[in-house]
């Protein structure tokens, strides 16, 4: 991986380093570092630090002979990639030593050039590609000419130990709502993610303001925006500067990172993601989901297999601020009552097919048949 910073991938990085340790592997993981590693190592996991979040050629060159040289000395069986700068180097590593290659199809991925296409065509050159939705799979068969060798869906999991409501002491739904200044009466309207264009913050604001201006009267809200900004600073301009136009000063906060998002779903009444990209999985939508929260996301990408429309939550187009603002109206009108039987729908939606159990045994099984043919 890149970094252990936040996000999707670096979560399935250690929980998967995790069911390896309790089955008795060994599970080192490279990367350039971040705030994810001491949850690595208490899961039974090894850090090793290089900058394998470098593009450079000359870096990807030096990886690759580390990596080769760590598989030889540690005795490593098995490379598994998430990204595709450190791909590059580990694919070499893995062929130089003969041991299996495999990756996971995390995102989009799109190419517009010839040379951005090979170098993003090193996530389908594995023994072994796991595609993190239906949707991926998809995606990959019609972007590139060539098949991968293996092909497998494996989604991604929720650990329903962690985002069980039960579990969450209302204490700490309690603190957050009151950092984020939501009474008693308010709605809270959580959009998690990093704040980045493709997450879809502005369409968000945007369809706050229609609701303002709406014949329907919309309950007292709450708005949380639930991600850091990591450097972009301009674009928080932009959305605090779009706040402040259309009057929402006391209606939207901007919550920075996160980390208790089990009580932060449940401190919520609706979960947002806007993404104007498609999601290839979608992390928060299941997250939401698994604590019994109704959701509305856009409809592409892996949230049309994770969301039940108009079960346990609503679709709406990518960067439509009106048709936010009317499905917002829409979970606004069912009340506590419809909006808690809709979030039951999602939760069990996520029992059935989506937990982190099974996305652990999927990827060892996967893991041992690779093994067991080398």
């Amino acid at each position: 991986m890149p970094s252990l910073e936040t996000g999707g991938a670096e979560r399935s990085t250690v929980e998967i380093a995790a069911a390896l340790s309790r089955e008795g592997f060994r599970p080192l993981v490279v990367s350039e570092g971040g705030r994810m590693v001491e949850e690595l190592t208490a899961a039974g996991g090894e850090w090793i630090s290089l900058p394998v979040n470098a593009k450079s050629p000359s870096t990807l060159i030096r990886n690759a002979w580390r990596l080769r040289d760590i598989i030889r000395t540690r005795s490593i069986s098995l490379v598994h990639a998430r990204s595709r700068a450190p791909a590059w180097s580990a694919w070499w590593a893995a062929r130089k030593t003969g041991i299996p290659f495999v990756t996971t199809y995390h995102g989009l991925y799109t190419a517009r050039f010839p040379l951005k296409r090979l170098y993003n065509s090193v996530m389908v050159r594995a023994d072994a590609v796991i595609a993190n939705s239906e949707w991926t799979a998809a995606h990959i068969g019609s972007e590139y000419k060539f098949a991968p060798r293996r092909l497998v869906v494996i989604p991604r999991g929720v650990d329903l130990a962690r985002f069980a409501p039960e579990l969450v002491a209302p204490e700490r739904v309690a603190k957050l709502r009151a950092a984020w200044g939501a009474n008693e009466q308010d709605v809270v309207l959580l959009l998690p993610g990093r704040l980045t264009r493709l997450k879809g913050q502005a369409v968000f604001i945007a369809a706050l303001a229609k609701l303002l201006q709406s014949k329907a009267s919309p309950p007292a809200i709450r708005a949380v925006l639930a991600g850091d900004a990591q450097g972009r600073d301009a674009y928080v301009a932009e959305l605090q500067h779009a706040v402040t136009a259309n009057g929402l000063e006391n209606k939207v906060t901007f919550a920075g990172h996160v980390t208790d998002m089990p009580a932060a779903c449940l401190a919520a009444d609706i979960v947002l993601s806007a993404s104007t990209q498609a999601e290839s999985f979608g992390r928060i939508v299941a997250e939401a989901s698994a604590m019994g929260r109704p959701v509305i996301a856009t409809d592409h990408g892996g949230a049309r297999e994770t969301v039940l429309p108009e079960l346990s939550g609503v679709l709406v187009p990518p960067g439509d601020a009106d048709a936010l603002a009317t499905a917002l109206l829409k979970l606004f009108a069912m009340g506590p009552d419809g909006r808690a039987a809709m979030g039951a729908q999602g939760r069990a939606h996520i029992e059935r097919n989506y937990t982190v159990e099974r996305m652990q045994q999927d990827t060892i099984a996967l893991y041992r048949e690779l093994l067991a043919l080398s």
